[in-house]
């Protein structure tokens, strides 16, 4: 288009225009291809007759003309003929308006000038849309249609793989149930074997006892004083066989070994079902419990993060019944003793920490084990404590060997089975499992001695 149509105020149609022009071959040379005139010639309204083009740019011809001014129209102001356009006020003048009138000294053109240049930028846009229709169209036949074929082939792939894993999974769960159930059948007919020996066994023990008795209680009150006093040998060998029969003893090999039910593969996934799905939820809003924690820690004003505190920043906190007084412990405020539950705690780079459950009825005052984390029957805790691991429960630590550091410990409390179970949540490896007949609430418990520990939500 020639530099004097740039001063046109035309509202041009944004249209997309990303593929190269030489595409088409259309802007910028002459326009007067089949196909653009077959569009044109398509509207009833245009005849492509009645253009005609010049050095690349469209012109009205006189059929045009004819057409469209078939009607002069004048001037309201001066009745002359309204033949040039004021694209300052975008609207169509008389020659008297451009000299003498309210239009002098705007920027005004012919109107034959200003309609070549709006025939051309209307061509422009139709080129674009044309442009734009062969995009679409070649979007739809071929873009789309790969995409469809595209999905349906990875859809299918994705199909394929979900079976797979679910195959294999299955197969696995088969063959670990099978195993588990004959391991605990193995057990049950040891337990049951042992216990027909114990049966038998104490049977005929019984029987031997129960003879010497018979035999004791005859000689006493069949036996005259002589016959009572030389039959000494025979006494002590009856009191002897009674003697050794020994006291009824209930022994661990009576009792079903409970290991035989478990399994690394199917703790895991069971695990793994209750983290990951949606039956495991934390408990409500938890935080730790500002009543409860000890003077040798600081806690953050959201009651999730405890910090250890020098000896010189320690200050005497208000006295309470539920203050931890001497022990760096705390409690949440939430008491769980049903569902199922998880929550995970950011341990940082802490060099002493412990984090577990305690029962709502331990001890807190006091520098004994009874208020100790892991050190009574009341709490069982996830320990970390001069570089090594350990579960501590009654005083007992078991070493755990980990093959990353943790900085974060998370805990699953499952009611229902009586199961808690510590495991590092970067990693989903199982730290270590507890299960425990709970007769109490329990609260979630912390301690630490170096640095900070939160809750996380």
């Amino acid at each position: 288009m020639s530099a004097e149509y740039g001063l046109c105020d035309l509202a041009v149609v944004s249209l997309r225009d990303t593929e190269q022009e030489s595409d088409s071959g259309m802007r910028g040379s002459s326009v007067n291809n089949s196909k653009f005139q077959a569009d044109f010639s398509e509207d009833p309204r245009i005849s492509a007759s009645a253009f005609r083009y010049s050095n690349g740019t469209v012109k009205a011809g006189s059929s045009t003309d004819s057409a469209v001014s078939s009607e002069v129209k004048l001037c309201s102001v001066h009745e002359s003929e309204l033949d040039r356009y004021c694209s300052t006020e975008g609207r169509l003048v008389c020659s008297i308006c451009v000299t003498q009138g309210s239009c002098e000294g705007h920027t005004v053109t012919q109107l034959a000038e200003r309609a070549t240049a709006v025939r051309n930028q209307l061509v422009d846009i139709c080129e674009k849309m044309q442009l734009q229709a062969l995009r679409i169209e070649r979007f739809i036949q071929h873009t789309l249609s790969e995409k469809e074929r595209t999905v349906q082939a990875e859809a299918s792939i994705a199909r394929e793989q979900v079976v797979a894993q679910v195959n294999a999974v299955r197969e696995a769960l088969e063959e670990e149930e099978q195993h588990l159930l004959e391991a605990v059948h193995r057990e049950e007919e040891r337990v049951e074997q042992c216990l027909l020996t114990q049966r038998e066994h104490w049977s005929k023990a019984l029987g031997t006892l129960s003879n010497a008795r018979t035999s004791l209680v005859h000689t006493l009150t069949h036996s005259t004083d002589a016959m009572l006093v030389i039959s000494n040998q025979e006494i002590s060998d009856r009191i002897e066989e009674a003697e050794g029969v020994g006291n009824p003893k209930d022994t661990e090999k009576l009792n079903l070994n409970k290991d035989c039910r478990n399994s690394k593969l199917m703790l895991g996934l069971w695990a793994s079902a209750l983290l990951l799905g949606s039956s495991a939820r934390g408990p409500a809003h938890l935080h730790f419990d500002e009543r409860s924690v000890s003077p040798l820690l600081s806690l953050s004003s959201d009651c999730c993060t405890l910090t250890f505190l020098p000896k010189r920043q320690r200050q005497a906190p208000p006295n309470n019944s539920e203050r931890f007084d001497s022990w760096p412990n705390a409690v949440c405020s939430h008491s769980i003793s049903s569902g199922t539950h998880s929550w995970v705690l950011e341990v940082g780079t802490s060099g002493a920490f412990k984090v577990g459950v305690c029962y709502t009825s331990m001890q807190r005052k006091g520098p004994g084990n009874d208020t100790r984390l892991g050190y009574n029957t009341k709490s069982w805790v996830f320990s970390h404590y001069d570089g090594d691991f350990s579960f501590c429960h009654n005083g007992k630590n078991m070493t755990i060997a980990v093959v990353k550091r943790p900085t974060k410990v998370g805990l699953l409390l499952d009611w229902t089975t009586q199961t808690l179970l510590f495991y590092d949540p970067d990693t989903m490896s199982v730290l270590h499992t507890v299960s425990q007949a709970f007769t109490e609430p329990l609260l979630p418990a912390c301690a630490v001695a170096d640095q900070s520990i939160s809750i996380l939500h």
